[in-house]
């Protein structure tokens, strides 16, 4: 995605409409352009990639644009790694502490570096040049990280890339996304449903798999201070929404007037009929950290009960839940396990409102000690669910006790 400085965004009334490069010979020339740059730079240090893009830029008045294609390439599609014999602080260490204790010359630096490049040919097994040591000792600079892996796009890839990113820079000041799910296959709205719990969006969804589903979504301006790190987790939605077949998109925005500089409300509407293309494999799914933990544990646990990930919705009145995962036993017991870790008082309400609407039994809660449960006006004691606290991390041991001493649900 792009930082807020490459964003070019044009407001229409109360309409903010981002940039988008045609497909057309010159754009797609200039992206073939900074392609080729890449790949020519491959093994080399990122400091000289960086100039060359730079360079690039030139006068042009579209230099954003240049800059933005170029940041995708780095970011998304270049792999920068530290090249040193020895990690760059204990190199350092290592010849700083040496060279401390001679005079200076170049003659005293040149026999140094052979000393301690035969020595570490021996420490690896492995030949070493005094020049490995020069490039090595300040490796971990950002400019001297060496480009090591590069999978070069296609210039329409690289445009469509861009595009995506422009739009997606329009969420990072929402303060409200209502997605209208229109009639779609249900396996379609099970894989959007489970990207909203994916990245941690606090979402209400109302409706049905017959008739749709509405999706409101928080942005990361009305929570109670804006979260850099939830925007992202929120434009990090739309090539999943991609891979829906219908909707509509309607976002109310917090923008700054360019010429005032007062903060203004602005709107943005997007449809599925967009020409966006997702880069997101279809049907894919990835893990939250928390998730990735808590499945990685579980599955150095021995234990009988198996965790499932693929979980069928649980239709309530008026919407629908989305347990993260199952845990099923193999004489038939079986129950859904839901993380709650993101707050806000409204979030944190409904959410328990639809604890108590589903009224299952088999249900358990995993809520982070870090909410302000009393702050929302939420109560655990009446709530039909078995309740496990915990603070950073979700043990599989705390599950298993529950399960353990819990009843057969119904």
């Amino acid at each position: 995605m792009l930082p807020s400085d490459l964003l070019i965004h044009r407001s229409y009334g109360e309409s903010l409409t981002p940039k988008a490069l045609p497909l057309d010979d010159n754009h797609q020339q200039l992206a073939a352009e900074l392609i080729h740059c890449c790949q020519e730079h491959r093994g080399k240090p990122q400091g000289e990639l960086d100039r060359e893009l730079t360079d690039r830029e030139g006068h042009s008045p579209d230099y954003k644009v240049v800059r933005g294609l170029a940041h995708i390439l780095r970011g998304s599609f270049c792999t920068f790694e530290i090249v040193s014999p020895l990690e760059p602080g204990e190199l350092r260490q290592r010849v700083f502490g040496r060279s401390a204790q001679q005079l200076p010359s170049p003659t005293n630096t040149a026999s140094l570096l052979e000393q301690i490049a035969l020595e570490l040919t021996q420490e690896l097994d492995r030949p070493v040049l005094p020049d490995e040591i020069r490039q090595g000792l300040y490796a971990d600079l950002p400019e001297n990280r060496i480009l090591t892996q590069y999978d070069a796009p296609s210039p329409t890839a690289l445009i469509h890339r861009y595009n995506l990113s422009q739009v997606q820079g329009i969420f990072y000041r929402a303060t409200q996304v209502i997605i209208n799910a229109h009639r779609n296959d249900p396996g379609e709205y099970k894989l959007l449903f489970r990207y909203l719990k994916l990245f941690q969006l606090m979402a209400y969804i109302e409706g049905d798999a017959d008739q749709g589903f509405t999706i409101t979504v928080d942005g990361p301006t009305s929570v109670f201070k804006a979260s850099t790190r939830y925007g992202l987790s929120l434009a990090k939605l739309l090539p999943a929404l991609l891979h829906v077949s219908r909707w509509s998109l309607t976002a109310t925005l917090h923008h700054k007037d360019s010429y005032s500089q007062e903060p203004k409300l602005k709107r943005f509407s997007l449809k599925s009929d967009c020409s966006l293309v997702s880069h997101y494999p279809p049907g894919k799914t990835y893990d939250s950290m928390l998730e990735e933990s808590f499945v990685q544990q579980w599955q150095k646990t021995k234990t009988p009960w198996q965790l499932e990930r693929e979980v069928d919705l649980i239709p309530i009145p008026g919407s629908v839940m989305i347990p993260d995962f199952r845990v099923v036993h193999p004489d038939g017991r079986a129950y859904v396990l839901e993380i709650v870790g993101y707050w806000r008082p409204e979030y944190l309400r409904k959410k328990f409102a639809q604890v108590r609407k589903a009224g299952r039994g088999d249900l358990i809660l995993a809520i982070s000690e870090r909410l302000n449960l009393e702050k929302a006006g939420v109560k655990t004691a009446d709530l039909p669910a078995q309740i496990i606290w915990f603070k950073d991390k979700l043990s599989p041991k705390a599950v298993l006790a529950v399960l353990a001493d819990g009843a057969p649900p119904p």
